[in-house]
């Protein structure tokens, strides 16, 4: 698993902003939010749902991370994707930093992506409700 899930009610932009509203609680900032569906359509006169994808970062661990590994930089920021799906529910994906993060085999690199996992856990339920 590269990546865990969640599926909040509302609507696609209530769940964007609720998921916005939810990283700040546990420290994170949208350095990016990148509109996949937009983009599509502009580019390749291709309609998709809903689709975009919010680089998260919470500065404090970003600057441990960079401090731990110059290179670290080639992983982040956290990805969260925000997605309507074919029958009209939102789901929320986050990527999981242990499975990303890990593969820079440094145990204090280690150590703050469990911290980022667990943050990242917290935003979900927060949006479980």
């Amino acid at each position: 698993m590269y990546g865990f899930h969640a599926h909040p009610k509302g609507t696609f932009n209530e769940v964007i902003d609720a998921a916005t509203q939810a990283l700040k609680t546990e420290g994170f900032g949208v350095l990016s939010d990148i509109d996949v569906a937009a983009t599509f359509k502009a580019r390749l006169d291709i309609e998709r749902r809903p689709y975009r994808i919010l680089g998260a970062c919470n500065p404090s661990l970003a600057n441990k991370a960079i401090a731990a590994d110059a290179d670290i930089g080639l992983l982040l920021p956290c990805n969260v994707v925000v997605r309507e799906e074919d029958d009209g529910t939102v789901t929320v994906a986050f990527m999981d930093p242990v499975a990303v993060l890990d593969l820079v085999d440094r145990p204090e690199v280690s150590a703050l992506a469990e911290d980022v996992r667990s943050r990242l856990q917290r935003v979900r339920q927060q949006l479980a409700g």
